[in-house]
């Protein structure tokens, strides 16, 4: 199974990057094939459609988008809303990347938790004609730490994660069963 994890923050160690990459590690460990992409080191240009041109990273990321089986789309929560990194990210894609394919979405507010912005996710996801989880993550607050190890401190964030992942595994099995998707239970 193939799932690209697109970290939408322009901030370096955000917490909703942190936490994509603890969700990439964990998905590796089950077998999953994945590729985590940080818009932070791989920054795109300002989306413009009449340039027909594509950089380099965006290449990558509609690439990467086309070919997963599955996509985490995380996100800071900034004003109530997604970041405009991953938005202008999303801009670059389209339903061809996107149809039938599950859609997880994750955020990290400094706020008690960042509903807003996982809301606004799921429209775009509907409008990109992919499927929404019907788990999604919100760090909030002190849920936000992170070990030395990268994975959370709170055990009760790591057990929120493994239900998210493992919803995510089971309906791309359902939806995509010519994946090669292992049959084991995402476990933290």
């Amino acid at each position: 199974m193939k799932i690209v994890l697109i970290a939408g923050s322009n901030r370096r160690n955000a917490t909703s990057t942190q936490l994509l990459k603890y969700m990439a590690d964990t998905l590796g460990s089950q077998g999953a094939d994945t590729a985590l992409i940080n818009l932070y080191d791989h920054p795109l240009p300002l989306y413009a459609p009449d340039d027909e041109t594509l950089d380099e990273n965006a290449a990558f990321l509609i690439r990467s988008v086309d070919e997963a089986d599955a996509i985490v789309l995380g996100t800071p929560e900034y004003h109530g809303s997604i970041s405009g990194a991953l938005k202008n990210a999303l801009d670059y894609l389209g339903s061809n990347e996107f149809l039938g394919k599950p859609v997880l979405s994750v955020s990290s507010s400094g706020g008690a938790v960042g509903v807003s912005s996982l809301t606004h996710l799921q429209a775009i996801v509907r409008n990109l004609h992919g499927l929404n989880s019907p788990e999604w993550l919100s760090l909030g607050g002190n849920a936000r730490q992170f070990a030395a190890d990268g994975s959370p401190a709170d055990s009760g964030v790591k057990q929120r994660v493994a239900r998210a992942l493992d919803t995510l595994v089971s309906l791309t099995r359902v939806l995509r069963p010519t994946s090669n998707v292992k049959s084991s239970e995402v476990r933290v």
